[in-house]
């Protein structure tokens, strides 16, 4: 079973825990503080685990020419791209509210640091984890960086290859033993082919020492939900209060009452997934009571007859005796009571 740490203070990923549900507002909130603030407690009443943002610090994350060039995207905020990035993007102090918001409605916070120095802030206000977004993935030195500071570590692995996630696995595995990857496909939003569900497996045994996730941008809950069916212990999902908002995550993101039917059925399945252990269950003996089957006679026996297969059958029976399973174990014992057809053949009436 794949090691399990502690995420967060007092919840703990991996092994049989709960799958650890991440609502992922990012930049969904369209620059206005309040609007976040309703994100935030929408996640908590929808039995999200953790509220999730997007921070930048823009002039050490994007170029000069990056942020100058023109942007007119139907979603823009701007004329230009820095402009745009500037408008979606809170202060430190904005962040250091949305924080105390959420631990006063009871929700865990962090944010994917989108460069090194939007890392440093989020260690300096103590964010419980790191989130790796798949931008930073193969940028090694960052995540060298991330990882010396000691926090758990939630790594996506969209646009990556395996070759190059074992890669990052040998890298933050010399500095932080507390991580986990996350099967992700970067398309906002994601065709469903492209999925590729069948990497959580593949994930499972290539790195069997970390819990495996899932990070989804398709649409609906099916596929998230089969997610965690096949072991993800983290799953990510874009959240929104409008998917018609200007914005291009808001077409891949859950609204309230979708994240809630999410959660529920995660919930649901981890109930159903229940023991590996294949046994008649308490629940079933009703059914068992009245449809279980048992060995009988097939015709009138003596005492003393050596049991044949031909003397033998197996029939619903009041009482209940000896197991179907075990009919041919009879072949050759002897019978030490007289018996009518179709009786009941119990251990106390077989010789040796």
């Amino acid at each position: 079973m794949a090691a399990e740490f502690e995420l967060c203070p007092g919840r703990k990923i991996g092994g049989s825990n709960p799958c650890f549900i991440i609502a992922e507002i990012g930049q969904n909130h369209q620059g206005d503080l309040e609007i976040a603030k309703q994100m935030i407690r929408m996640a908590k009443d929808c039995g999200a685990d953790c509220a999730k943002f997007q921070k930048s610090e823009i002039e050490h994350r994007f170029t000069k020419p990056a942020l100058e060039r023109l942007y007119t995207s139907p979603h823009a905020w701007g004329p230009t791209y820095g402009a745009h990035k500037h408008h979606l993007e809170f202060s430190h102090q904005q962040y250091r509210e949305l924080q105390q918001f959420a631990n006063e409605v009871g929700i865990f916070f962090t944010a994917s640091g989108m460069d090194e120095m939007a890392v440093e802030f989020l260690h300096e206000i103590n964010v419980p984890f790191f989130k790796v977004a798949s931008a930073d993935t193969n940028n090694i030195p960052y995540l060298e960086k991330t990882a010396k500071k000691g926090r758990p570590m939630v790594i996506s692995s969209g646009m990556q290859s395996m070759e190059t996630m074992r890669c990052v696995y040998q890298t933050v595995k010399k500095h932080n033993p507390n991580f986990t990857f996350l099967q992700c496909t970067s398309a906002y939003p994601l065709p469903i082919e492209h999925v590729n569900l069948s990497l959580i497996p593949e994930f499972q045994k290539e790195f069997p020492d970390i819990p495996i996730g899932y990070s989804g941008h398709e649409a609906g809950i099916h596929v998230s939900v089969a997610a965690v069916a096949l072991g993800a212990k983290v799953l990510e999902r874009h959240v929104t209060l409008d998917k018609s908002w200007k914005g291009s995550d808001h077409a891949a993101s859950l609204e309230p009452a979708e994240l809630a039917d999410l959660v529920k059925a995660i919930r649901t399945v981890e109930m159903a997934m229940g023991s590996p252990v294949k046994q008649m269950l308490p629940c079933e003996a009703s059914c068992h009571s009245k449809l279980g089957k048992s060995v009988v006679a097939r015709k009138p026996l003596k005492k003393g007859e050596t049991l044949t297969l031909d003397m033998l059958t197996v029939k619903v029976a009041e009482p209940h005796g000896m197991r179907p399973e075990n009919i041919f174990k009879l072949v050759g014992k002897k019978i030490t009571v007289d018996l009518e057809e179709d009786a009941t053949i119990t251990d106390a009436m077989i010789k040796g």
